[in-house]
């Protein structure tokens, strides 16, 4: 019998399994009504499967879920959305081509009309601060907006119980407080929500609760409120976790990248021309270009790596040499290195053993490739030497790169081109998805590389990371990118405004 005192919700002794993996092992959460708890973890301490146990995407092996203080079984999303558990994923679910009214009618089966899906967006809209506009198509969409529409879509379901996963991760600082200010008034309706992000500054701000988990169990549980962001960040590492040392102070020497006034078309029906892109980075310092997604942050860096051509040779430029004409490896032949976005399909090939990934972006520079044939012996060595300087956790003397958990992945490609000794190095969304032990390590490495004199941008959307790393930071909207501003002296607020198509000068 459910009794009015019950957690809204209780997983009691959860357990999950992936052939031999534990995903979930004996796992105990509650969340009540009317507050906003934290889950927290690693990549791969178990927090997506358990989530997804609860909205019904997976089933347990054992253990019991509790609503209301009853037994229920989440066989499918459909039934613990009747239940009024709602999810918003990190990764949007959005058709780029219809509108906003049409995307959230095709997630409400018997909702109406458009005219009615309209009126009901607007009531949420009013009652929850969620401005939209039903006819608007999604591809002209911000991120921030588009965000809006998978908590409507939620909203509209009447949820007890929201889930949110990294819900900030393309957000603006303005756009993010907004969001905090509609859960607030989530919960203060009563409404429970579950909240999975990695930054800690925000778990500190807005929750009440936390559970910790590491290798898919529960060590820990706290009032974030009274715990440092040293302390959470070791809870979910199980080791102290050091913020990055600023260099010692070093020369800072000639431009070794510039791009000069590059106008570049999107391949994408729906990507982000570049327009009069400039910038110039020196030997010795980090250029952090921010920006929300989808500003044309691949653009530009497909721009900078080779992968897109400019229209002349010296709208791109490497240590004095035009090379807007040039190919990826003809730059790296140059010394200069490069790490996309994606870890996976495009830094690295998953199923390709480590050594053999090491090949795939150090064929044309020389250590691997003599006389037209690869040295498996060298590039083995290279990995294992990577391996090693960047602790890339592993199972297997030379593993798949699939099999590697998300931010060893990534210690392992940045790595890779690090320890080249790049004289220009360009890095995308460095820490992107990374637990708070890996991301330390690669922001110390491209810190450390800056200041043996290479010219370091690192592409971000993550502002924290900007300003432990940046000397400057510049700003990409809608394919423009701003003047570089010292991260010393600018603020979160002036990068914001950038950030949302203003001027610095609006902040004042």
């Amino acid at each position: 019998m459910a009794t009015s005192d019950a957690p809204l919700v209780a997983m009691r002794g959860i357990v999950k399994r992936f052939g031999a993996l534990v995903a979930n092992d004996r796992v105990y959460l509650d969340v009540r009504r009317g507050e906003i708890h934290a889950l927290l973890g690693e990549n791969g301490a178990g927090k997506s499967t358990l989530v997804k146990i609860l909205d019904g995407l997976l089933q347990p092996d054992e253990g019991d879920i509790l609503w209301e203080g009853r037994p229920v079984a989440l066989k499918n999303p459909d039934a613990a959305g009747r239940l009024g558990i709602g999810m918003v994923f990190q990764h949007f679910s959005l058709f780029e081509n219809l509108t906003v009214a049409e995307n959230i009618a095709v997630a409400l089966p018997g909702a109406g009309g458009l005219h009615a899906v309209a009126e009901r967006i607007a009531d949420i809209g009013r009652s929850y601060g969620l401005t939209l506009d039903p006819g608007r198509p999604v591809w002209t969409l911000s991120a921030g907006e588009r965000q809006r529409i998978e908590i409507v879509r939620a909203l509209l379901r009447n949820p007890k119980l929201l889930i949110l996963d990294e819900p900030t991760s393309v957000l603006t600082p303005q756009e993010a407080d907004g969001l905090f200010g509609t859960l607030e008034r989530l919960a203060a309706s009563g409404c429970g929500l579950l909240y999975i992000t990695h930054r800690l500054e925000e778990v500190k701000r807005l929750c009440t609760r936390a559970t910790i988990m590491r290798a898919g169990k529960v060590v820990a549980a706290c009032d974030p409120r009274r715990e440092s962001v040293a302390r959470l960040a070791s809870l979910m590492v199980g080791a102290d976790v050091h913020d990055v040392r600023a260099a010692a102070a070093h020369p800072v020497g000639k431009v070794r990248l510039e791009v000069r006034n590059l106008h570049l078309p999107s391949p994408d029906l729906h990507g982000t021309a570049l327009v009069g892109a400039m910038l110039s980075v020196q030997g010795g310092e980090i250029l952090g270009v921010a920006g929300v997604a989808g500003n044309g942050q691949s653009e530009l860096f497909a721009a900078l790596s080779g992968e897109s051509l400019a229209p002349q040779p010296d709208d791109v430029l490497i240590d004095g040499a035009p090379v807007g004409r040039e190919g990826i490896d003809a730059r790296r032949l140059r010394n200069a290195a490069f790490v996309p976005e994606e870890r996976l399909g495009h830094a690295a090939a998953p199923g390709f053993a480590l050594s053999e990934n090491v090949v795939l972006s150090r064929h044309a520079t020389g250590g691997v490739v003599r006389n037209g044939l690869v040295s498996m012996a060298s590039a083995k060595r290279i990995a294992g030497e990577v391996i090693r300087v960047f602790d890339v956790r592993k199972g297997g003397d030379d593993p798949a790169a699939g099999t590697l958990s998300g931010g060893n992945l990534q210690k392992f490609v940045v790595g890779r081109e690090i320890l080249r000794e790049p004289g220009v190095l360009v890095v995308d969304q460095p820490t992107w998805g990374v637990d708070a032990g890996a991301a330390a390590v690669i922001r110390q490495a491209l810190i450390d590389l800056a200041a043996r004199g290479a010219a370091v941008v690192a592409i971000s959307q993550d502002l924290d990371e900007l300003f432990a790393i940046a000397d400057r930071i510049a700003v990409l909207h809608d394919g423009r990118l701003s003047a570089a501003l010292s991260a010393r002296t600018a603020t979160r607020e002036e990068i914001g405004i950038l950030m949302a198509g203003g001027h610095a000068t609006d902040a004042a």
